[in-house]
């Protein structure tokens, strides 16, 4: 049915077209640089064609990124099919995940693959949610050898994203956004506002589905959709969208640039022992606080996999920055003390306190 239907080509049709095409062109490019293929990729007799999956909700976002990249992944050399999670959160969501599904295959996307999950309760509905279709789509991923994951996330995603790591106050490591290519998901709209993915909908003449979780205000992201953003754009002009895209990507760079140098620092600087593992008060002491606080978390992180609030990390740094004799901190997980010239993390739980 799609194969013979050739829509006009209008700008929102070739926008997204566009952008699809630039991201799989890096990814081919990105993959032939490492010569990492999938396991599973289909030979060819000009060799393996990577395989992607469009992660497909039946929403205007992901419906649009399945069919440019029905159009454009041929022409790449590259294979695309679907993964499509049913969350189970609404009545007929069976259908509309099958629905989904129908319009893959009617694009020509293969393998098509519906995933069924249970959301939880951790975290919140929002958190469980994600939680749990994320796991599907890395499932997919693995058992049908893709080398990424497709996601339909748009500017507009990126600007809320923006906008609520500056609400929670988590620093560059939420200003910065999502990442276009992560290494296992690939966003290649995140340069393209929802406007235009929804009129390349209408232009295709493929209906979207509009999920009714989008319109539901007890979710801190739909209110921010719904009610911040166009605030925002109204009280200081448009562009707003646009201007916090900007400022993820900058903050992308720096963060990546500082997480960069503080690994290479670490591995000269860290001492590792049975005990635990220890870095050099000098050396922290010298370095900027955005280094020296990064070389904290990278420690405690890469020795006990405990992730620091800035408010830990902020302590346990007056241990170098504040020395006047405090005896050892205890964070979740960890405890930290200062050893003459050096800052000393172990192990630390209430059950060997008791001992």
């Amino acid at each position: 049915m799609h194969s013979d239907r050739r829509p006009r080509l209008t700008p929102a049709i070739a926008d997204v077209r566009r952008a699809v095409r630039t991201a799989l062109a890096a990814l081919l490019a990105a993959n032939a640089k490492t010569g990492s293929t999938s396991s599973a990729s289909h030979e060819t007799a000009t060799g393996p064609e990577p395989l992607v999956l469009v992660a497909l909700s039946g929403g205007p976002d992901s419906l649009a990124l399945a069919a440019a990249t029905a159009f454009e992944a041929p022409k790449a050399g590259v294979r695309a099919g679907a993964v499509i999670v049913n969350h189970n959160l609404q009545d007929g969501s069976a259908d509309v995940a099958a629905a989904a599904a129908q319009q893959a295959r009617d694009l020509g996307l293969d393998p098509v693959d519906i995933r069924s999950v249970h959301v939880g309760d951790a975290g919140g509905p929002e958190s469980a949610a994600r939680d749990a279709r994320y796991a599907a789509l890395t499932a997919a991923a693995a058992e049908h050898g893709a080398v990424r994951v497709l996601l339909g996330h748009t500017l507009d995603d990126q600007a809320e994203t923006v906008l609520l790591g500056l609400a929670r106050g988590s620093g560059a490591g939420s200003l910065k956004g999502m990442a276009a290519d992560t290494g296992e998901y690939l966003r290649p709209l995140l340069a393209v506002g929802r406007a235009t993915t929804v009129q390349f909908c209408t232009d295709s003449a493929i209906v979207a589905w509009n999920d009714p979780h989008n319109l539901d205000t007890s979710y801190t992201r739909v209110r921010v959709r719904q009610t911040i953003l166009p605030l925002l754009e109204s009280e200081l002009g448009p562009g707003i969208r646009e201007a916090l895209a900007r400022t993820a990507d900058q903050a992308r760079e720096d963060a990546e640039a500082l997480d960069h140098f503080a690994e290479e620092m670490a591995e000269d600087l860290a001492e590792i022992s049975e005990a635990g593992i220890s870095l050099p008060v000098r050396a922290l002491a010298a370095n900027p606080a955005a280094l020296r606080q990064r070389l904290i978390r990278l420690a405690v992180f890469s020795e006990f996999q405990v992730s620091l609030s800035r408010t830990h990390t902020l302590e346990i740094a007056r241990l170098v920055t504040g020395w006047r004799g405090q005896g050892p901190i205890d964070v979740p997980g960890v405890r930290v003390e200062r050893r003459e010239n050096l800052l000393h993390f172990s192990a630390h739980s209430e059950e060997r306190d008791a001992v």
